[in-house]
């Protein structure tokens, strides 16, 4: 999991590493730190990320307008579709042969799922540390198949992937995504 917090993370790492000491020698328990609280999380009892959700409906994205997704990623929409399995659906949109160009998706609900989400996103040991927007921690990454970029505050987490390589894009969108919902 994503350590946002570096000093507290060393101090709980070093909390850990003494109390584990106290632990049975044939424990199968690791933990983590969660990004948003600091506090350890065992690997037991640490939920998963839920899987990435699949485009079902051809609708209009209930919080991103199509003509502004094209002026900001940069391509124009052929086609745009939403997940059936979420509250808040999770958006996809689509280039003009038919490839998906950028994807939104936003979870609210459990505190260690959203940080679950966005590590799985952006994994810690593979992305840069993401701060915006104020408030908002988890990371981005970004090479020439496309960039993600991911964050979470309390138990919500905001995740956007684009085929543009320009990270600022998929930040962009998440901007807006939790400017549009008022998260």
């Amino acid at each position: 999991m994503r350590n946002l917090f570096p000093a507290a993370g060393v101090c709980i790492a070093v909390a850990s590493l003494a109390l584990g000491a106290c632990a049975p020698s044939d424990s199968n328990e690791s933990s983590a730190t969660d990004a948003t609280t600091g506090s350890v999380v065992s690997s037991s009892t640490a939920p998963s990320a839920p899987p990435v959700p699949e485009p079902a409906a051809e609708e209009a994205c209930p919080y991103l307008d199509t003509a502004w997704v094209e002026r900001t990623n940069g391509q124009r929409v052929s086609e745009v579709r939403i997940s059936d399995d979420d509250e808040t659906p999770a958006c996809f949109f689509y280039t003009l042969d038919g490839e998906q160009q950028l994807m939104s998706r936003v979870y609210s609900g459990d505190r260690a799922v959203a940080v679950a989400i966005v590590d799985a996103a952006a994994p810690v040991d593979e992305s840069n540390q993401a701060t915006e927007p104020a408030g908002w921690r988890g990371g981005y990454l970004s090479d020439e198949d496309g960039a993600t970029y991911a964050v979470a505050r309390d138990d919500t987490a905001v995740v956007v992937t684009t085929n543009q390589g320009q990270s600022v894009k998929a930040r962009s969108v998440v901007e807006r995504v939790i400017e549009e919902l008022g998260l």
